[in-house]
Order: structure tokens, then sequence, then C-alpha cells
């Protein structure tokens, strides 16, 4: 992963903005491969913000609605300077929880499962693939103090992935590819 970083950062910082003045870098992959671990270290190193398409879902079934809702963010964003409002879904209560408020800046980081959709593409300057092989992925997830509120739907929401893979192409559209 820090091969990884070294080679994104200049990346990052020469990215052109497609988003208003933002230059928004999406991250996608499975569950499990790593995509919040690099989007965290990718903002340390650069700075900017991230929207979480965890926080957009809404859901255990709401892959394809998290990618609509950041349509609409993104859409948002770049029509203007204004701050935005991010939905934001709370996963200990199974509720949406008050809007996130997101002020325009250069970069922003946009990660999870869905952030590389061809509806999202208008608006990204940089997409990255993280993959990693399905036991490490769910080693990882089953390592997490979550695991056991969503043990059970592991499975369903693999087919979502898989799903949003076949049909955005996200692998093959991928700028840059990270093996984690």
């Amino acid at each position: 992963m820090d091969q990884a970083l070294e080679g994104l950062v200049p990346r990052l910082e020469a990215a052109q903005p497609k988003c208003g003045a933002t230059a928004v870098i999406a991250i996608d992959g499975r569950s499990g491969s790593g995509k919040t671990f690099l989007a965290d270290r990718l903002v340390e190193a650069c700075g900017g913000q991230i929207i979480r398409l965890e926080d957009l879902y809404g859901g255990w079934d709401g892959l394809d609605a998290g990618v609509d809702r950041a349509a609409k963010v993104l859409s948002s964003l770049a029509s203007g300077t204004e701050p935005v409002s991010v939905p934001h879904f709370d996963w200990q209560t199974q509720q949406w929880d008050e809007p996130r408020v997101l002020a325009p800046s250069q970069l922003l980081i946009i990660e999870g499962c869905g952030a590389g959709a061809s509806e999202l593409a208008q608006w990204t300057s940089l997409l990255i693939w993280v993959e990693s092989d399905s036991e490490t992925r769910k080693d990882r997830a089953a390592g997490r103090p979550d695991w056991s509120e969503f043990a059970d739907h592991w499975d369903g929401w693999a087919v979502q992935e898989t799903a949003h893979i076949a049909a955005s192409g996200v692998e093959s559209r991928a700028d840059f590819v990270v093996s984690n």
C-alpha cells in the first residue's frame, strides 16, 4: 500500500477539477479491499475531504440508491460555490440522521463500493480501483468490531457489488489499480 500511496499522491495533486472547482477522486472496490484505509491515507497526505458512500446507502440493500444520492451531491457541488448537504445514514439506529454540510474544496475523495459508477464519471477526476482476494477481504471484515452487525448481510451485499461492477465496468475504467 505504501508504494501505491507514493504513486497516487502526485496524481491527486495534478488532478484537474471536473466538479466545479473540485477534483473528485473516486475510490471503489469490494468490501474489505482497503478503500477506507487508502482514502484516509490520501487525505493525510494531500488534504481534502471525504464522502463515505456507506453514509449514503440507507441500508443493506442500498448500493444503487447510494450512488443516486452521491450523484445529487456532486451535481450540487459542481453547480456552485455554496456548501452542499450530504445525507448521513445512522447504521446503529437504521435511520437517517442530520445531513453533513460539505463546503466546496479543491479535493474531494468519495470512497465506497459504487464510487466508480458510470453515473458519477462526469464529475470524477481520477478513478482508483482497490482489489484484494475474497479470503483476505472477508478476514478483514470479520476482524472489525462491528462484524456481528453485518455478517448476515455479507453475501447479499456481495451480490450488489457484483452487479455494480458488471454494470459500470469500473475495473476496466480505473485510472489506477491498487492491489492490496
